[in-house]
This record gives C-alpha cells, structure tokens and sequence, in this order.
C-alpha cells in the first residue's frame, strides 16, 4: 500500500472535498482519499503503484492547483 501527499489550494469547502474525493477515487486502485480544506492536504492512499502524475490530473482537470515543493 502506498500513501501520497498533495498541498491544493482553491479548496474553500466540504464541497470541494468531495469534489476531490470523488475525482481521485474514480481512479483505478485507490483505496482511500483524505482532503481537507483547512489546511489544503489531500492524502491518497492506494492499493497498487499509481503514478503521482495521473492523481494531480485528477485534481487539476477539476478546477484546483497542486503546490510544488521547489
């Protein structure tokens, strides 16, 4: 199992919480999607390797940034 970390901003809701919930979930072995508008974190966790890359996909493709780390 393998868990991811992602810093969004444009989350201002539980709304967009579930936007992105349902958005990352939608995707092929994921188990668990955590977000939290408060602090911007969203948690993945999933069953299988799944590039980082299609999950800020998921993400972008809704609306919302990702941070990068520079």
């Amino acid at each position: 199992m393998e868990e991811l970390i992602f810093k969004v901003t444009g989350m201002v809701c539980e709304g967009c919480e579930n936007r992105i919930k349902n958005a990352i979930g939608a995707l092929d072995g994921i188990k668990s999607v955590e977000a939290d508008h408060n602090t911007g974190i969203v948690k993945v966790t999933s069953n299988k390797d799944i590039e980082r890359e299609k999950i800020e996909e998921a993400i972008t493709d809704i609306g919302f940034e990702i941070v990068k780390d520079d």
